[in-house]
């Protein structure tokens, strides 16, 4: 699934064609009348824009050659659970998580393995929800951070048709030996009584991360970024054998 729009002229086609374009981002050291219309056209369509390194760009492009501007695809940062749904892609549920850093750190990490957004089912009052969003330095700019129930997550994942994977030490099989591609509604539960039991059964599949160590689960953060990772490995690994597939 593609997640960015990289140059000028590839986002002015897509502007034009009616992509979902949730942020432009535009280098800040350079003015021309390609850009300036790019901006214009973009503000016009009530799509936030912000200005970036050319480092920036170049990194987030994922390129090595600079870029004059960059679009991610998916729902706008302010979008609830239906536009989180109807983006397609990843996205992951936090059930019963008590620390606002962990929760923020998370989203975080779900936000660069390109997640099309988080939803939070946590008893957090106002500072709290502040302090997980300055932890995700402001990952929530990028996408929706939705603070909602598990149940209508799940009623919206349903609906969606994605799968539905938990993160938990009960699962039977590892994060590589699961289909991770796809739609896919991650779950992951908070830090002492993990995911609730009436929520692993509504799962599709359950996988249990490896650990050889005496502590017996892994820091929020990292259950999420190893699945994130070996999801984006799944895809990377698909896309070269339809490359492969075309060349032959």
């Amino acid at each position: 699934m593609k997640t960015q729009l990289v140059g000028a002229a590839e986002i002015a086609a897509a502007l034009a064609g009616g992509a979902r374009v949730r942020l432009v981002l535009v280098r800040s050291d350079l003015a021309n009348a390609e850009l300036e219309a790019l901006v214009r056209r973009a503000r016009e369509a009530g799509i936030p824009v912000r200005s970036a390194s050319a480092r920036a760009l170049r990194r987030l492009a994922a390129r090595p050659e600079p870029t004059d501007a960059l679009a991610l695809l998916g729902p706008a940062p302010d979008g609830g659970l239906a536009d989180v749904f109807a983006a397609g892609g990843a996205a992951w549920l936090l059930v019963g998580v008590r620390y606002a850093q962990n929760i923020g750190a998370a989203i975080r990490t779900a936000e660069v393995s390109g997640a099309s957004g988080v939803i939070v089912d946590a008893r957090l009052d106002h500072r709290a929800r502040r302090l997980a969003l300055r932890t995700a330095m402001r990952a929530d700019h990028f996408m929706p951070v939705c603070w909602e129930a598990a149940e209508a997550a799940l009623a919206c994942a349903a609906r969606a048709d994605y799968r539905v994977v938990g993160i938990e030490d009960v699962g039977d099989c590892a994060p590589w030996e699961i289909d991770l591609t796809g739609d896919v509604l991650f779950a992951v539960g908070g830090e002492a009584a993990g995911i609730p039991a009436e929520l692993i059964e509504r799962c599709d599949a359950v996988a249990r991360l490896p650990v050889r160590g005496f502590i017996p689960s892994y820091n929020l953060q990292a259950a999420v970024a190893a699945v994130a990772l070996e999801r984006l490995r799944q895809l990377e690994a698909g896309s070269a054998s339809l490359d492969a597939k075309r060349e032959g």
